[in-house]
């Protein structure tokens, strides 16, 4: 059977549900997995939860359950969560099981044989929090260097000779680079390993809760060296067919547990063993929340689903894709080298700037322009130089990125297609090129239409439910080969494209006129007589007001201003910028495209700090919001209007 790549998480503690935060390393696990799959890889994505600690087993009684039953229930919400956020893991495994209490009793007693498990007296602090054992120089001020309480233990335990891997362990990582990234975290571990590794005691006594010692049924395994073993139990050791899966091609994991742990305990036990060691370890940094981790010991939680669900009714878009731009967000964000702060309003920001403005307008235009100058089909044309060499660009960056594991690399080059694309719409004017009839323009427009099938492609690990939705609306079925994207064959001419839907409406002020609408409202004023008629005017008043037809380039929010929106229009050969107090009934969305009536010759204003160059015509609603005038049909750009 040929090897897979197998793709691991940590196994997160039950002693409290996931957060965002936790939910980050799951997340670009699942984005890698995603990736190498539409690679043409098999790829097996193994997760679970850690369930045999201490302070899961303190847990469990200070809520007044039975320990199972309490890691039953909290194991669920890890399941639902991450199923909620759309990681397709392919197993999920709990150090509940029989297969992982095989595995761990099996590595123990074969290190015990080969002399790496020798029975001592352990004395020294240890923290039930982060199940650390500290040394008295290692504390802060009487706590473990995380700031957490320590107790003292004195008892009979197992030790592992980690002393006797210390040369080994560097040695493996001076000759195998890609084996601990980024280059700064492997650094920190040379560091801790060259200060000087000691034997770790890997027992404890057993409380009724965790794998007993293979002999010595007074002691459990220590959960650190428990929980690591998970990785070659799912893989199916010490039976089976395991090596088809291990050894892992990348781990995954954050900063915190990577040193002590991962990079230097985890190895060695496997050395120890005779077993191969993963091929990469990545370690990221951390998502912070005012300055600090995110965690549910420092009360800084943010739950990804309801994250999701706020944001569906924010800027009400549906909550699937809701789901999608929070994966966007922690894949945008991700970090290696440093850490990441999260806040509601960066969130916001990156939603509107990233996907309202740049995906969900991309997405709108090129469907508006074709509907209105190729028939609302992708055309039969070659694709121009400067789109397949952007597609390409694109494609190698993402590779590039995901080669090295950086998931917000990725993530922007996916992106920066997407600018790219926004950006030459406005560069080639197919409005402008079929006003003039200009033979080059079903070219420009399948050139359009294949930057967009590109990009739904690049953004599938990261979004896959958006990127459902683009091939939808592009009449195509999802790109699921890395292969096809920029291939002519990817984008069929003749395909019937569909009419387009606003994936990413811009967050307003629709939550804030909600809240405003639940407080307590004042008296309401009697209404305002109506204004009188107005004084009648000759024609040759009314024929210096210029009137033209103009077609809607941009349209964004303007900052700081609830009414109004920031308009790009083209009227004939000119651009011009226009302030316009309709954000009330139509979003930028609605807008991009479409056919709208200007006056032309209107003195420029300052509104809110920003020129305005013309008006738009209107008329009014019941409520005094604007119903904008355009004509019946396409006009040429610039038309007069009389």
């Amino acid at each position: 059977m040929p090897k897979r790549r197998y793709i691991t998480t940590p196994i997160y503690y039950v002693n409290s549900v996931p957060h965002i935060g936790t939910a980050l390393t799951t997340l670009a696990s699942d984005v890698n997995a995603r990736y190498w799959k539409m690679q043409g890889h098999q790829v097996t994505f193994l997760t679970g939860t850690d369930e045999n600690g201490t302070k899961v087993f303190e847990a469990a009684q200070q809520s007044g359950q039975d320990p199972m039953a309490f890691v039953d229930a909290v194991s669920a919400k890890f399941v639902e969560v991450f199923r909620g956020l759309r990681i397709e893991y392919d197993d999920f495994i709990r150090t509940t099981e029989e297969r992982h209490k095989r595995a761990v009793q099996a590595l123990f007693e074969r290190l015990r044989e080969a002399g790496h498990i020798y029975l001592g007296q352990y004395e020294g602090w240890y923290d039930v929090s982060s199940e650390t054992f500290y040394r008295e120089s290692d504390l802060v001020d009487g706590k473990s260097p995380d700031g957490n309480e320590v107790r003292w233990v004195q008892e009979e335990n197992w030790f592992f000779r980690l002393t006797a891997f210390q040369e080994p362990l560097l040695a493996h990582i001076e000759a195998n680079p890609e084996f601990i990234l980024p280059e700064v975290r492997r650094n920190e571990v040379i560091s801790f390993i060259k200060q000087g590794l000691r034997d770790a005691s890997i027992t404890r006594a057993n409380p009724g809760w965790g794998i007993p010692v293979p002999g010595d049924d007074t002691k459990v395994v220590y959960v650190w060296f428990d929980a690591l073993i998970n990785y070659i139990a799912a893989a199916g050791w010490p039976d089976g067919d395991w090596q088809s899966l291990w050894p892992a091609e990348v781990e995954w994991m954050g900063k915190d547990i990577l040193t002590r742990f991962h990079a230097t305990l985890w190895p060695a036990m496997l050395m120890g063993a005779g077993l191969p060691l993963p091929k990469t370890l990545v370690g990221h940094g951390w998502l912070l929340m005012g300055g600090e981790k995110i965690s549910k010991s420092k009360g800084n939680v943010v739950a990804p689903m309801e994250l999701a669900a706020s944001l569906s009714q924010t800027a009400n878009c549906e909550l699937d894709f809701a789901v999608d731009a929070v994966r966007f967000y922690m894949a945008s964000v991700l970090p290696l080298e440093s850490d990441a702060t999260y806040t509601r309003d960066d969130f916001d920001k990156r939603y509107n700037s990233d996907l309202a403005n740049d995906l969900g307008n991309a997405l709108n235009r090129s469907l508006a322009m074709s509907a209105r100058f190729v028939d609302g089909k992708i055309p039969d044309a070659e694709i121009e130089a400067e789109v397949a060499e952007a597609i390409a660009h694109a494609k190698a960056g993402f590779a590039a990125a995901m080669d090295g594991y950086r998931v917000a690399d990725a993530t922007q080059a996916a992106m920066g297609l997407v600018r790219f694309l926004n950006k030459h719409i406005d560069t080639r004017a197919p409005w402008a090129l079929a006003k003039a009839g200009d033979p080059a323009l079903p070219s420009t427009m399948r050139s359009i239409l294949m930057a967009l099938r590109a990009a739904e492609g690049l953004v599938r690990p990261i979004m896959p439910v958006v990127a459902d939705e683009i091939a939808r609306q592009l009449g195509l079925p999802p790109t699921t080969e890395w292969s096809s994207i920029g291939e002519a064959s990817s984008l069929p001419a003749g395909t019937p494209l569909a009419s387009p839907k606003p994936i990413f409406p811009r967050i307003d002020t629709k939550a804030k006129a909600a809240e405003q609408r639940a407080k307590p409202q004042p008296e309401a004023k009697p209404p305002k007589p109506a204004a009188p008629p107005a004084e009648p005017i000759a024609i040759d008043e009314f024929a210096k007001v210029e009137l033209r037809v103009a077609r809607v380039l941009e349209a964004e929010p303007l900052e700081k201003a609830d009414k109004l929106l920031k308009l790009t229009v083209v009227v004939g050969d000119e651009r011009r910028q226009i302030v316009a107090g309709i954000r009330k009934n139509y979003s930028p969305e609605d807008l991009i495209g479409r056919q709208v009536v200007v006056v032309f010759n209107l003195k420029p204003a300052m509104l809110r700090g920003v020129e305005s160059q013309g008006m738009l015509l209107a008329a009014v609603d019941e409520e005094g919001g604007a119903i904008l005038l355009r004509p019946d049909k396409e006009a040429p750009e610039g038309a007069k209007v009389r």
